[in-house]
């Protein structure tokens, strides 16, 4: 009788482990943009990713009519981090996404990024997936410059759990570019008490994430820099 060692047993268990991993959804789906770090106060925000991961969010801009500005951070290629928070120079009223009222920053969206955000409209429409207007978006750089982009959300995001489309103007520098760099994300997934139920609505909407099973929906993920790591909810 051959005995097997325990160190073949764990390279097996290792094989299985990665075999299983590629068969399901990626660890970052295709078409992540970015997600929204929402907190009360843009500074402590800033200061919680640097303290984790060792690269300071450069501030971005502000969202004229929406209540808010933010800070970005890339993330590796067409992806970053959106640091969002309130606009003290803008009334509390205008804060469309209440931020003043996050007690502690948590993760509170995402995007996905498309070529053509008319073919998304088409797409939903045939699905019968109810969803807003079109609405396009700008935002002033520090360096003067604007940037534009269209956005459509759903009627029914889930709570945050599935995202808004984004589609950038085409002469935009995307925000992953000209963002302080050494970030990357490694991990992003769904969490919710019924992800059968959502797993459907995401084949719907042609997004391949992984989607876990959770007492809470939340939005997850996993940041490495080069100070360390940054697990979403901490």
């Amino acid at each position: 009788m051959h005995r097997i060692s325990r160190r073949s047993i764990l390279a097996l268990a290792g094989a299985l482990a990665l075999r299983a991993r590629g068969a399901g959804a990626p660890s970052v789906p295709e078409p992540f943009d970015h997600m929204l770090l929402g907190c009360s106060d843009l500074d402590k925000g800033i200061e919680l990713v640097e303290r984790h991961l060792g690269v300071r969010a450069a501030l971005g801009g502000v969202h004229p009519g929406r209540g808010s500005r933010n800070a970005l951070l890339s993330l590796g290629e067409r992806r970053y981090l959106e640091i969002i928070a309130p606009d003290p120079q803008q009334p509390r009223s205008s804060d469309v996404r209440q931020l003043y009222k996050i007690d502690s920053p948590r993760l509170i969206g995402w995007a996905a990024h498309v070529d053509d955000i008319e073919a998304v409209v088409q797409r939903l429409t045939a699905a019968g997936i109810a969803f807003e207007p079109v609405r396009p978006g700008a935002r002033q750089r520090p360096s003067g410059q604007t940037l534009r982009w269209k956005a459509l959300s759903l009627k029914d995001d889930a709570g945050g759990l599935l995202p808004f489309f984004i589609e950038w103007s085409k002469d935009a520098v995307h925000p992953a570019v000209d963002s302080p760099q050494g970030d990357r994300i490694d991990r992003f997934s769904l969490a919710t008490p019924n992800p059968d139920e959502l797993r459907a609505r995401t084949a719907k909407l042609n997004l391949d994430v992984e989607i876990e099973n959770a007492p809470q929906p939340a939005l997850r993920a996993k940041v490495t820099g080069p100070k360390g790591t940054l697990s979403l909810p901490a």
